[in-house]
């Protein structure tokens, strides 16, 4: 990204997810925003929306529109939101062929339009996807990250300040592992004003609230019923553009590429990142616990299956 200039924010998929992407990146005022969709009329009626909300709202960001891949040329940041939504009852691995087929089309436009970019995955599921769009792009791995770990530790985040009564903007959470009931919260990195949540509560509700976070995707679904999350996945995914953008080397829960860290090689994992303008600038290795890291390896374990699966059904 060369100082001077305008950045430019790609949003693929004009869902509720991919609008909400657009609408947090727009009311930072992080860069120029182009929504794209398979669909005609949408991305260029959710564009003009929000484009009509900036008076309001205070935000003088140019938001448009696009059934083309062209228009995404240049972007700096590509979010990836586009995909099936996983429906009551169907596991992240049903999404596999469809949603693999999605992103393996949608990362040749991006190989060809906006080649020095860095991608966000937000698409389920999600570690198996930022492995697909990785293999896809041919990028280097830093610039191919996975919107997960941000998303889940905000439900933590939310749940312990529920649980306590505290101010949200007071606890920081710690969650790795992948995007699924696998994933794996760490109460011990898990603090209120820097004091752990294993200290100011009991072992059995830091066990509900750890069981809960694993579960938050889910309780959503069942809720809603005829949809999934949009508004904390859209806020988690603008909150890594922000960090990448702004160059804000922030310190992010992230799906990023393992090469030994960990004990894992050649997969797309929730690990802590520190996340800069040319993507993944740092790969943080914590000290876990031994019930931990098998924890993470059982993870591992379930993106490798959904990786054999596309391998099995020539997608990779």
């Amino acid at each position: 990204m060369s100082a001077g200039k305008r950045f430019k924010i790609a949003c693929v998929g004009a869902g509720n997810v991919g609008a909400s992407v657009a609408q947090y990146c727009a009311e930072m005022e992080l860069g120029d925003i182009v929504i794209t969709d398979i669909v005609e009329g949408l991305p260029q009626g959710k564009a003009l929306d929000l484009t009509e909300a900036g008076p309001i709202r205070g935000y003088s960001t140019l938001v448009t529109g696009s059934n083309d891949y062209k228009d995404i040329e240049g972007s700096d940041v590509v979010v990836v939101t586009a995909g099936l939504a996983r429906k009551p009852g169907m596991t992240r691995l049903d999404l596999l062929e469809k949603n693999g087929n999605i992103i393996s089309g949608i990362c040749e436009s991006i190989k060809k339009h906006a080649p020095n970019s860095v991608v966000i995955i937000v698409t389920n599921p999600l570690d198996v996807m930022v492995y697909v769009a990785f293999k896809k792009l041919g990028f280097p791995a830093e610039r191919v990250v996975g919107m997960a770990g941000c998303l889940d530790s905000a439900r933590m985040r939310s749940f312990v300040a529920m649980e306590l009564g505290v101010s949200m903007k007071n606890v920081d959470t710690m969650v790795l592992g992948s995007h699924g009931d696998d994933m794996v919260p760490l109460p011990h990195y898990t603090t209120v004003s820097g004091i752990p949540i294993t200290k100011l509560m009991p072992k059995e509700r830091v066990d509900a609230i750890v069981e809960r976070t694993r579960k938050g995707g889910g309780e959503i679904v069942a809720l809603l019923k005829t949809g999934s999350a949009y508004y904390a996945p859209g806020a988690s995914a603008a909150r890594m553009v922000q960090s990448i953008i702004r160059d804000e080397k922030q310190l992010l829960p992230c799906a990023a590429y393992l090469t030994g860290q960990y004990g894992l090689d050649d997969v797309f994992m929730g690990v802590p990142v520190v996340l800069g303008k040319s993507g993944v600038e740092k790969i943080l290795e914590l000290e876990l616990t031994d019930a931990e890291r098998t924890a993470l390896h059982k993870s591992a374990g379930e993106v490798r299956t959904g990786i054999q699966g596309l391998k099995e059904l020539k997608l990779l």
